[in-house]
């Protein structure tokens, strides 16, 4: 389970956990909204070790990794799309399969 517990953290003059509670169990799934500063990408920081809080705890069983992905993509001139899609390299080669079949005219790949 991950669990914050009193949580406190101020980013400059700007609270973002005032004594804040919450508990995950497994099996749950969550969904994290709000405006952009309200603290969203700073709780994953705290969760990943990156960022302590001011107060409280954060919590989550020690032999749990935390695995995340970077808000920013690096600067390529291709859509977030493709850069997505890139990584699936599969998919990239039976796309480069079919375009070299249809090429050809020979209806296989």
């Amino acid at each position: 389970m991950i669990r914050f517990d009193d949580l406190v953290l101020q980013r400059g003059t700007k609270v973002l956990f005032d004594h804040a509670t919450a508990t995950l169990n497994p099996g749950e799934r969550v969904g994290l909204v709000g405006v952009n500063g309200s603290g969203k990408s700073t709780l994953f920081s705290m969760l990943r070790g990156e960022l302590h809080a001011d107060g409280g705890e954060v919590a989550f069983p020690p032999t749990w990794q935390v695995a995340h992905v970077a808000q920013e993509t690096p600067a390529v001139d291709r859509s977030a799309l493709d850069y997505t899609l890139d990584g699936d390299t599969r998919l990239r080669d039976i796309e480069r399969r079919l375009a070299a079949a249809e090429a050809a005219h020979d209806g296989h790949a």
